[in-house]
């Protein structure tokens, strides 16, 4: 099963980066699959560890889906990335093995450490909208414009049914960022 999350990373020269990502959890083991183009990727490769941060915060996802925005975070126990100062729960890991494939690479890291700060609060059908269409933003280059616009409009009742401000906050953010791209392009 595949969870989303927000994966912490940083490069070499200690610089965080924060990424919405789907992984796995396969005992004490986590599996990560960025893109050959993401940041994620690069640091993993320099510096072979990061944390999993478990959030129900979905505007933290789109702000670091498509922004490159560093949230409030502190400083993980075992590992240099950062732990979200809104995680309900993390998992700071090292990599243990890669498999850079073509477009996308496996990383399988081990779990070095791991904590919770409080209970997560769940996600509704706006916050689940929230996430898709976190996805779809991110892959605008893949899907084209014109079809993420329509997925994003056709997220929008879940929105507009059962969101509260931040969830209303976090999709307006993603579908003028959305409808940005497609004007720019």
């Amino acid at each position: 099963m595949i969870l989303e999350t927000i994966v912490s990373t940083v490069d070499r020269d200690g610089r965080p980066n924060f990424a919405p990502m789907g992984i796995t959890l396969e005992g004490g083991r986590v599996l990560l699959r960025p893109f050959r183009t993401a940041v994620t990727w690069k640091n993993l490769l320099e510096t072979r560890e990061g944390v999993v941060n478990f959030t129900d915060n979905v505007l933290l996802f789109a702000r670091c889906a498509v922004d490159a925005f560093t949230p409030p975070h502190r400083a993980a126990h075992r590992v240099r990335a950062g732990i979200l100062e809104d995680a309900c729960s993390w998992k700071e890991f090292v990599v243990e093995s890669q498999d850079l494939g073509e477009d996308r690479g496996r990383f399988l890291g081990r779990v070095v450490d791991e904590g919770r700060a409080r209970d997560f609060a769940g996600f509704n059908r706006a916050k689940h909208a929230v996430i898709e269409a976190t996805i779809l933003a991110t892959r605008l280059h893949l899907l084209g414009r014109e079809r993420v616009l329509e997925e994003i409009a056709r997220l929008r009742p879940l929105v507009d049914k059962t969101a509260g401000a931040a969830e209303r906050e976090a999709f307006d953010f993603l579908a003028e960022h959305a409808q940005r791209w497609r004007d720019a392009g």
